[in-house]
């Protein structure tokens, strides 16, 4: 394909994914235990509205919605970079073990820090997942060859199984945190308010920019460690950098919705389908995708057994699973 027709295919692409997310905030915005018209929704975000049902869309919902739309951004960079950090196509944050590493983190803010608050778990998260990370790179640079991709799939699988015996002994030790910690640990969004959006936001900012500056470097990674040091790519750079944005915006997100499963896999196979390998795109086209991805599992869960909730960590299993098995079967996912 020449590059006006693809970019003209990329141009448009964009801009359904725009649509696309704009639509699943509206739905998140109206749907729930309590149905809300789109024309009610609107009112109340010009601040027009009055009643309760204003008060639902503004109080509880606009704080809800932005959550996910941030941990969405959060979640599908970070996977799209350790893809392409490694190279491997099933890496994310959970396989990776800085998930894991957050959850540590949590639950010994639990058991042992006496802390109970949501924006209490950020900064415990944070650190988790930053320790998990140097972690898995220290082992994967060890020795011949340094960080391949196979070595840091191995060191993360290590670090995660380690880490998923730390949170299992700290429970199983320290009962009265097991309640706390599994309502944080299924993943959801529910409950959030506008102080988790306040506190997250600026590593967002900053694991975003992180991110994209290593896109050409990538792009460079994707055809092997020799070919992109010939094109003048500096290897360590580009993993350290994109590595720790990808780090930072796992530790935001986990902090703010608990481990959601599956955005950090799936989304970046449906980006690069859509949009093709260049990250310059596959990164914004991953950033839109995200998030409504999230909000749709968010608003499926609340309607499948009302008035109760499914979380979200839940339902983004149920439906990213069938996104990435049509993409297997269409060999959309790479080698």
């Amino acid at each position: 394909m020449s590059a006006a027709p693809r970019s003209s295919r990329r141009a448009v692409a964009t801009a359904v994914a725009v649509v696309a997310l704009l639509l699943a905030v509206l739905l998140s915005l109206a749907v729930g235990a309590r149905a809300v018209a789109p024309a009610t929704v609107l009112d109340a975000l010009l601040g027009h509205g009055g009643g309760n049902d204003a008060e639902v869309v503004r109080g509880l919902r606009v704080p809800r919605t932005a959550v996910a739309v941030l941990v969405g951004v959060a979640l599908a960079l970070a996977g799209t970079a350790l893809q392409g950090i490694t190279r491997n196509p099933i890496a994310d944050p959970g396989i990776l073990g800085i998930s894991q590493g957050a959850s540590v983190g949590v639950v010994l803010a639990i058991a042992f820090a006496g802390v109970h608050t949501l924006s209490g778990y950020v900064w415990f998260a944070f650190a988790g997942a930053a320790l998990a990370a140097v972690a898995v790179y220290a082992i994967a640079s060890g020795g011949r060859g340094g960080a391949t991709p196979v070595k840091l799939a191995l060191g993360g699988a290590a670090i995660n199984a380690l880490l998923v015996s730390v949170t299992t002994g700290v429970l199983t030790t320290r009962a009265s945190a097991l309640d706390e910690f599994r309502f944080w640990q299924v993943g959801s969004v529910a409950g959030r308010d506008a102080e988790v959006i306040g506190q997250i936001w600026p590593f967002l900012l900053a694991g975003v920019v992180l991110v994209l500056s290593v896109a050409r470097g990538l792009d460079a990674l994707a055809l092997g460690e020799d070919v992109a040091k010939g094109l003048g790519q500096r290897v360590a750079t580009v993993r350290i950098v994109g590595g720790l944005g990808a780090t930072v915006l796992t530790g935001a997100g986990v902090a703010a919705a608990g481990p959601i499963a599956f955005v950090g896999l799936a989304v970046p196979h449906v980006a690069r389908a859509v949009v093709g390998g260049d990250h310059r795109w596959v990164l914004p086209m991953a950033a839109l995708i995200g998030p409504v991805m999230l909000l749709v599992a968010d608003v499926v869960g609340r309607v499948v057994f009302p008035p109760s909730e499914v979380p979200a960590g839940v339902t983004t299993a149920l439906i990213g699973v069938p996104f990435l098995v049509v993409l297997v079967r269409r060999k959309a996912v790479p080698a």
